[in-house]
């Protein structure tokens, strides 16, 4: 039974772990934090029927040793003492933040306008996109959990990078439900702001999560790099991520050839769900689940020289865009079935 530890349960992704964790056949909560609500049971604080004690992250600290792997569901910035600590206690941690998925403190500093007092940790850390980095997984002690919109985006356009199919340049239009923001009170995620609205941000080549997407996309690519257009969209809905991609793939590239690719990319892989031909992946394909919904549609599909396409990627922000993705990441970490307690 592997036992786990929560940094930050009473946020979104933190409860979506309680829940996870408190029902995986082979791991159990040993203990949890909050910052607000320390002293209080999780009931207290949550609309759930276990009453978890919630500690101070000090207290974690001093009970580091009754865990085996640490979950941090804290804020960018907030992350990298408590990695930095519980990693010196020999005990595996899985940041949910970013502190730690990119690879220097100077592509940090550029994206979230914070100086890394850890950088000496971050080539120990795996970035967690299971379908991209499963055999690192397996030996990982120290991970990066995937940033939720870059989770579509690069497992939707992955195997045509991987190909070197992608293109100079991709256009990517996301969006996101309220709680990809966090809970936060602040104003444009109020109720009365967000509902029957839809608000773009961050336009243009701004928003932090590009520098995940030109990681993972830019990486795989044999050669060149691609420059990303990524407009987000807050959505009125509670949760589910939805990116629309526009590629243009090489000359003689047919849609059979990218479908083809795609399966056999993702052949046996359990979280993603491809689509056949005509179909389109929505929200409803995966959410409250740990599933990536993946759709392929030419642009002019009575064109046979057609080389422009519509890729669709859909998942659940809190599951495979977080909460999920770090489960199934221990999973591999630590030896385990991947699908357990995500099924």
């Amino acid at each position: 039974m592997i036992k786990a530890g929560i940094a930050g349960a009473t946020g979104y992704t933190g409860i979506e772990l309680v829940q996870l964790l408190h029902r995986h056949p082979q791991a159990a909560l040993h203990w949890i934090t909050s910052v607000n609500s320390a002293g209080k049971p999780l009931s207290e604080v949550h609309a759930v029927p276990w009453n978890y004690p919630l500690i101070t992250l000090e207290e974690a600290y001093a009970r580091a040793a009754e865990v085996d792997v640490v979950f941090l569901c804290l804020p960018h910035g907030q992350s990298i003492t408590a990695a930095r600590t519980f990693a010196a206690a020999g005990i595996a941690v899985i940041d949910l933040s970013a502190d730690f998925r990119l690879q220097s403190a100077e592509a940090y500093r550029r994206w979230y306008g914070l100086e890394h007092t850890a950088p000496e940790l971050l080539p120990s850390f795996v970035y967690g996109l299971c379908e991209v980095n499963r055999e690192k997984l397996r030996t990982a002690r120290l991970i990066a959990v995937p940033g939720c919109y870059p989770t579509t985006v690069n497992l939707g356009l992955y195997p045509l990078a991987k190909a070197g199919w992608l293109g100079d340049r991709v256009i990517i239009d996301s969006k996101s439900g309220v709680s990809g923001a966090g809970r936060t009170a602040k104003q444009p995620y109020m109720f009365v702001e967000a509902n029957e609205n839809m608000t773009p941000y961050a336009i243009g080549y701004r928003h932090r999560h590009i520098a995940e997407m030109e990681l993972v996309l830019n990486g795989a690519a044999p050669g060149g790099a691609c420059h990303f257009t990524f407009s987000p969209h807050l959505l009125p809905a509670s949760r589910g991520i939805l990116s629309t991609m526009y590629v243009r793939a090489p000359d003689g590239v047919t849609e059979t050839q990218i479908r083809d690719l795609y399966a056999a990319t993702y052949a046996g892989e359990p979280f993603i769900h491809l689509l056949p031909a005509g179909q389109q992946a929505t929200l409803r394909h995966t959410v409250h689940t740990n599933r990536c919904a993946i759709s392929i549609t030419a642009d002019d599909p009575g064109d046979p020289a057609c080389r422009d396409f519509i890729i669709v990627a859909t998942e659940d922000n809190l599951l495979k865009g977080a909460s999920g993705q770090a489960v199934q990441c221990m999973n591999l970490a630590f030896g385990l079935d991947e699908i357990a307690g995500l099924i």
